[in-house]
């Protein structure tokens, strides 16, 4: 979540769109719930795109050869160790367009950029992780309200800090800290509250 509000903070124009979207799909005299997360592609997209630029971790699980294999024009006897690492794989100018720039579009299905298999955050198949879709419906419901409830701004209007601490748990190196407001869209919800 922190990787995301600092992505947002420097990229108000994709802060803007995705607040747009909330308020054309679920307006402004209630708060967003789960079942208008499926109206949502773009603030899916964000989600998506931040879990690529800031990966949890830097490795993907470790799996095991079952057999004997060549994987890149490498030999890899039976039983070795394999890791990913995701961090290099989403940052490949090979795999991606403009690997290092945050572009929630590239997961538009129009786009065709991201087809399923260059993004695997969660694992894939039956290896995938059983928690991906609870990741997204809480990303999704906590972003999706603190950018529907309110604006937020960059303390001293310079660029968040994006850079990382602990590399193996992606933890970033000085905390975030923004300035936010109450949109009317919250003050609603609370009159309506009142006046019941």
């Amino acid at each position: 979540m922190e990787w995301a509000m600092s992505l947002l903070l420097n990229h108000p124009e994709v802060l803007n769109k995705a607040r747009d979207e909330i308020e054309q799909n679920v307006g402004c005299h209630r708060l967003l719930d789960e079942s208008d997360l499926v109206k949502l592609p773009y603030l899916h997209c964000i989600i998506s795109e931040t879990l690529r630029v800031c990966p949890v971790g830097a490795f993907l699980p470790p799996h095991e050869s079952s057999e004997d294999c060549t994987i890149g024009g490498y030999n890899v006897p039976k039983g070795t160790m394999l890791l990913v690492n995701q961090q290099a794989l989403y940052k490949d100018p090979k795999v991606w367009a403009e690997p290092t720039m945050f572009k929630p579009e590239r997961f538009e299905k129009s786009t065709g950029e991201n087809d399923g298999t260059k993004w695997i955050g969660f694992g894939q198949g039956r290896r995938g992780c059983p928690g991906e879709v609870l990741a997204y419906r809480m990303l999704g419901l906590t972003l999706g309200l603190l950018i529907q409830c309110f604006d937020w701004e960059r303390v001293g209007g310079e660029m968040v800090d994006m850079t990382t601490g602990d590399r193996r748990l992606m933890t970033k190196a000085k905390p975030l800290e923004a300035m936010y407001r109450p949109r009317k869209v919250l003050l609603n919800v609370f009159c309506s509250f009142v006046v019941q």
